[in-house]
């Protein structure tokens, strides 16, 4: 696997050259499933990946400055929401009590 930063320094041609011998890998790869000869089944998909790097770097304009990412170890801010004041506690009514004694007489 590669990073795309080896690719951005590359010519368009150098870059068109290693996209057609990436294609051709990835077609021998889909035989090599098609028969079961494939014992690194990861290349496959990293095959693709490293195809999709390359198409990256020749859609980039020439001379434009990427920005490195931010370190991911860094804390993410994160919103808080303002907590709600605690309900309380509801008294049972009286009203179906006092019903109940009503209706059986006393």
């Amino acid at each position: 696997m590669t990073n795309i930063s080896e690719f951005r320094g590359k010519t368009r041609d150098e870059l068109k050259d290693k996209a057609l011998e990436l294609k051709k890998e990835l077609f021998n790869l889909r035989f090599q499933v098609a028969t079961g000869e494939l014992t690194n089944t990861s290349r496959f998909s990293t095959v693709r990946r490293d195809i999709a790097r390359v198409k990256t770097a020749m859609n980039e304009p020439e001379g434009m400055v990427i920005k490195a990412k931010k370190d991911k170890t860094a804390a993410k801010p994160v919103k808080v929401k303002a907590a709600k004041p605690a309900k309380e506690a509801k008294e049972p009514k009286a009203k179906k009590a006092a019903t109940k004694k009503k209706a059986s007489g006393e």
